[in-house]
This record gives structure tokens, C-alpha cells and sequence, in this order.
């Protein structure tokens, strides 16, 4: 019940980082977040330290599924965890408004070259 009410009350903020940010600075807040979330001893995104310190990210109503989900789409290697890199690409992939600006602007760029 928890993962319906977060999810139903989620904003999607990625877009308006973006614009007022840039790409540059909209990658240092996602870094920023990342050194928020991380495992301080070990360097990457763990389930504790994911569970410990999501609610610094407004994301407290989120349940151990929830969380494991979270980890599990963005783990690329395997190694259980996500390192900087996978949560960067995890935080776009969650953004819809940002896969479908990119998947427009690849588009015209094939278009364009072909």
C-alpha cells in the first residue's frame, strides 16, 4: 500500500532540473543525490544505505520491494548495488519526460545524418 501512495504521489522534477540547471548541472545534483544515498565505507548505493537514507530524498513511504526494485532495475553489473553511474542512468530512466525529450532529439539527429 505504501508503493500505490508513493506512487501515485510522485512529481517527476528531472525535466525542470534540467532547464534551470543545464546538463552539467543538472549531472552534479544527480551526483550530489548519489553521495547522499551511497554507503559512505563502500563507495556505491546499498539496500541498507539505500533504506537508511532515502527519506532525505522524500522517499520514506517506500517499501523493502520498493527499494529492492529500485536496485535491481539500475544494477547493470550485477554486484547488488548501484555505483554512481547506474543511478545516473536509473534516474533517467525513471524520468519519462526526459527518455522521451532524448528519444525525440535521437530521432531528429538520425534524421538529420540520414
Amino acid at each position: 500500500m505504501a508503493s500505490q501512495r508513493a506512487e501515485s504521489s510522485f512529481h517527476d522534477f528531472l525535466p525542470t532540473m534540467a532547464d534551470k540547471l543545464g546538463g552539467e548541472g543538472l549531472i552534479g545534483e544527480l551526483c550530489n543525490g548519489f553521495n547522499l544515498l551511497m554507503d559512505g565505507d563502500k563507495g556505491v548505493i546499498t539496500f541498507d544505505s539505500l533504506k537508511k537514507n532515502s527519506a532525505l530524498l522524500g522517499l520514506q513511504d517506500l517499501s523493502d520491494d520498493d527499494l529492492c526494485s529500485m536496485l535491481k532495475e539500475g544494477d547493470f553489473d550485477g554486484d547488488g548495488a548501484l555505483n554512481q553511474m547506474e543511478f545516473c542512468v536509473l534516474m533517467f530512466r525513471l524520468s519519462p519526460e526526459l527518455m522521451e525529450e532524448s528519444e525525440f532529439l535521437l530521432e531528429e539527429a538520425l534524421r538529420k545524418e540520414f
